[in-house]
C-alpha cells in the first residue's frame, strides 16, 4: 500500500470546451474540482483548432486551484491522471517546447478530401482490419499529415527527429514531466488506438500505414498501458507520479466499472457514446460501429470495446428550446413531455447532419413523421426524448449482430441522465435495467482510478468494482408488443430521412 500520508489522487480531464481537475480521496468520492474553459478557434468553415499552450495554462490553473480548495499540498497526492478530448492532434517543436500550430480538434473536417483520396479504391475500410475504424476525417493520423505537408517547412524539420506529434494526453505528459528538460514522450493505447496508425492487434505503430499516410515515425510517441507510471510531475506537483491516460469516453468505462464482457455504459452529451466491453479481442463491425480499446492496466493484457456514437441526443433537446421556442429551459422538455401518456404517433428522427452508427448516412435530414391534427407540442416533447432512446437502442442491436454479446444493463452519465421520464423509456426501450451510478463525473474517476491502481492506491479491479455506488435504478415496465409496435414505426420514420441531401448522397 502507498505511503499513509499521500492519501489522495488528482486527475485532469481536459476537454473539448474546457479543462478541469478533480481530486478524489481513497474511497473515490470528490474531495475538490476546479475548471476553466480554453477558446475555440475557427478560422474557416469546418475547422476548428486550439491553442495547444492555453490549454497548457489552463491546466496548471485548474490543478493550482483543486489544491487550493481541498486545502492540500502536492505532496499528499498519491498519482495524478489523464483524460482527454480524442482525437485532437498537436505537433510541438522537441527543443523549445512550442506547438508548430494550433491544435486541430476532433471536429475539424479539413482532411476530408484526403481520407478520400487515402482509400483509394478500397475506400472507407482501406484500415479498418488493422485499426478497427473507417477512414474519416475525426482521427489524429491525417490531421498529423495534413500538418506536415501544410506547415512549411515542417516535414523536413519532422524527418530531421525535431518535431514530436501527440494527442492531448502526450502533450499534457510531456510538460508535466519536465518538457524541454527531458518530458516523457509518450501515449497510451486508447488514445494511440484513435490515431488510426496503430495496429490494434500488436498495439504498436502500423509501418504500413505510417507510409500510406506519410507520417514519419520519428515524431510519434512510445505507447504504453493506460495505467503505469509514465514519470514524475515537476513544478507544481513535483515528486507526484504521473501514472494514467485514458481518452474519456474510455475513462468512463473504467469509471462505470465496466470490467466484465458484456457491460455497457452509455454518455449522453451532445451527442452519445455507448461502449461495450467485448473482453480479450477486438471485435470488428459489419454493422457501422468502431472497434476500439477499452483499456490496459500495466503489463496485463488488453480489453477492447466496440463502440457507437450517436451525432444528436442532448442536442435536439437545445433545437427544440432554442430554435422552436417551445420550452424556455431544458429541463421543462420532461414536465411537458410527462403531461400525455405517449408520442402521439409522433417521431422525431434529429440527422441534423446526416446519421452516425450503425448507419452512417450522410445524405439523410431531420424528420418528424406520424403528424395527425392530435399531436401537440407535448407529443412532440415526448418524440424528442425518445428519439434518443431509440437510437440508443438500434447501436446496442448492432453490438449484438457484431459479437453475440446481450448487455445485461446499461450504465448511464451525463447531462440527460437527470431526465427520469427519458431514463425510464431507455430502460423501457432496450427491456434491461439502466443504472446511474451516485458519482456522475465517471471520466475523472476513470482517471483517478487508474492511477491509483498503477501507484498502490487501490489493489485491484475489485476494490475499484466495490467502490462504484448506485444513485438510481430504471427497470423495463413496457409491453413487449408495444415496445415492438414502437420500435417498427421508429425504424420506418428514421427510413423516411434518407436522401434528402443530394450532395452526401450514397
Amino acid at each position: 500500500m502507498t505511503d499513509h500520508a499521500r492519501q489522495y489522487v488528482a486527475a485532469i480531464d481536459q476537454g473539448t470546451t474546457s479543462s478541469r481537475c478533480i481530486v478524489f480521496d481513497r474511497d473515490g468520492a470528490i474531495v475538490s474540482v476546479d475548471q476553466r474553459e480554453h477558446r475555440q478557434i475557427f478560422p474557416k468553415p469546418g475547422w476548428v483548432e486550439h491553442d495547444a499552450t492555453e490549454i497548457w495554462s489552463k491546466v496548471q490553473a485548474v490543478v493550482a486551484g483543486a489544491l487550493a480548495k481541498a486545502g492540500l499540498r502536492a505532496d499528499q497526492l498519491a498519482a495524478l491522471g489523464i483524460t482527454n478530448q480524442r482525437e485532437t492532434t498537436v505537433l510541438w517543436d522537441r527543443a523549445t517546447g512550442k506547438p508548430v500550430h494550433n491544435a486541430i480538434v476532433w471536429q475539424d473536417t479539413r482532411t476530408s478530401a484526403l481520407c478520400a483520396e487515402l482509400g483509394g479504391t478500397d475506400g472507407q475500410d482501406r484500415f479498418r482490419e488493422q485499426t478497427g475504424l473507417p477512414l474519416a476525417s475525426y482521427f489524429s493520423g491525417p490531421k498529423a499529415a495534413w500538418l506536415l505537408d501544410n506547415v512549411p517547412g515542417l516535414r523536413a524539420r519532422a524527418e530531421r527527429g525535431e518535431i514530436a506529434f501527440g494527442t492531448v494526453d502526450s502533450w499534457l505528459i510531456w510538460n508535466l514531466t519536465g518538457g524541454v528538460e527531458g518530458g516523457r514522450h509518450v501515449t497510451d493505447v486508447t488514445n494511440a488506438g484513435r490515431t488510426m496508425l496503430m495496429n490494434l492487434s500488436t498495439l504498436q505503430w502500423d509501418p504500413t500505414i505510417l507510409s500510406a499516410m506519410n507520417v514519419p515515425e520519428s515524431v510519434l510517441p512510445e505507447i504504453a498501458s493506460s495505467s503505469e507510471v509514465y514519470g514524475t510531475a515537476v513544478g507544481q506537483l513535483a515528486g507526484v507520479p504521473v501514472a494514467s491516460a485514458l481518452g474519456d469516453q474510455h475513462a468512463a468505462v473504467f469509471g462505470q466499472a465496466c470490467y466484465e464482457v458484456g457491460s455497457a455504459k452509455n454518455t449522453y452529451g451532445t451527442g452519445s457514446f455507448l461502449l461495450l466491453n467485448t473482453g480479450g479481442r477486438p471485435v470488428p463491425s459489419k454493422s457501422g460501429l468502431l472497434t476500439t480499446m477499452g483499456y490496459k492496466i500495466g503489463t496485463e493484457a488488453p480489453v477492447y470495446c466496440l463502440e457507437g456514437s450517436i451525432a444528436i441526443t442532448g442536442a435536439l433537446v437545445q433545437w427544440f428550446r432554442d430554435q422552436l421556442g417551445i420550452i424556455r429551459t431544458a429541463d421543462e422538455i420532461e414536465t411537458l413531455a410527462a403531461s400525455v401518456p405517449d408520442n402521439g404517433g409522433a417521431y422525431i428522427v434529429p440527422a441534423f447532419s446526416g446519421l452516425f452508427a450503425p448507419y452512417w448516412r450522410s445524405d439523410a435530414r431531420g424528420v418528424i413523421t406520424g403528424l395527425t391534427r392530435y399531436v401537440t407540442k407535448a407529443h412532440l416533447a415526448r418524440a424528442v426524448l425518445e428519439a434518443t432512446s431509440w437510437q440508443t437502442r438500434e447501436v446496442v442491436d448492432a453490438m449484438y449482430q457484431d459479437s453475440g454479446v446481450r448487455i445485461t444493463s446499461l450504465k448511464v452519465d451525463g447531462g440527460m441522465t437527470g431526465n427520469n421520464l427519458l431514463m425510464q423509456h431507455q430502460a423501457d426501450v432496450l427491456d434491461v435495467p439502466v443504472v446511474r451510478p451516485k458519482v456522475s463525473e465517471t471520466t475523472c474517476l476513470g482517471a483517478a482510478y487508474a492511477a491509483g491502481l498503477a501507484t498502490g492506491v487501490w489493489n485491484d479491479l475489485d476494490e475499484l468494482r466495490s467502490h462504484w455506488r448506485k444513485d438510481v435504478e430504471w427497470t423495463p415496465a413496457m409491453d413487449a408488443s408495444v415496445r415492438d409496435r414502437e420500435y417498427r414505426n421508429w425504424r420506418r420514420a428514421v427510413e423516411r430521412s434518407f436522401g434528402w441531401h443530394e450532395d452526401g448522397a450514397g
